[in-house]
């Protein structure tokens, strides 16, 4: 092959290669100033927060750690006012703690027969001083909250189950897990994979929006 041939050829590719990526770009940038893409790349953040059910019945099969761990980082990512992160969380997989808990809180029966269970605790010695030490219970929450989004996602089930601020819960929890004094436990999440079907409900209410005023 001649030299001129061998130059046709880069120049062949070159436009190709230049063809490709203006192409590219325009997409992106009609997606990027379509409000259509946009709902519809939110669409799956939005099936898991409508979909999210209180699951209290599971199957025996074991939730590996990867995935505990997994679920606990997303509850770190939640918002924490001053960014103080005053959370500490637990993670139970332990059958005979699961088993101890269940006895003891009523409310929290079903963690017996949970292959797993994460108690959110509030960490004072990171919380703010004074009246701001209560933004605790909203960061531990939030975090609460993306533990069961993130259950939901890996398609398991888990559901809330509060400790804080019953007193005698709380020394129950710090018994059990040896908790310091200034943990204190906000709710235990049994977690496992869901055994039946559990439907969402449709919680929407417009009686209860309000619009710039009361």
């Amino acid at each position: 092959m001649n030299k001129s041939k061998v130059l046709n050829v880069v120049l062949v590719a070159v436009l190709i290669v230049l063809s490709v990526k203006v192409v590219s770009n325009r997409e992106n940038t009609a997606s990027a100033q379509n409000p259509q893409t946009v709902v519809q790349s939110s669409r799956a953040t939005l099936d898991v927060i409508a979909n999210r059910v209180s699951v209290r019945e599971y199957t025996e099969q074991k939730v590996a750690k990867e995935i505990l761990e997994t679920i606990v980082r997303a509850g770190m990512a939640a918002p924490s006012a001053m960014n103080k992160q005053p959370w500490q969380f637990i993670i139970v997989d332990d059958a005979d703690i699961l088993k101890a808990i269940g006895e003891k809180i009523p409310t929290s029966s079903m963690a017996q027969r949970a292959p797993a269970g994460i108690v959110v605790c509030g960490d004072l010695s990171k919380a703010g001083q004074g009246w701001l030490e209560e933004y605790w219970i909203q960061d531990c929450s939030a975090a609460s909250q993306n533990i069961l989004l993130a259950v939901t996602d890996l398609g398991l089930g888990g559901v809330w189950t509060s400790i804080y601020p019953a007193e005698d819960r709380i020394k129950v929890i710090a018994e059990i897990l040896s908790l310091p004094d200034h943990i204190i436990p906000l709710n235990i999440i049994p977690l496992g994979y869901p055994a039946g079907e559990n439907k969402p409900k449709d919680k929407w209410s417009a009686e209860n929006v309000h619009w710039n005023r009361w």
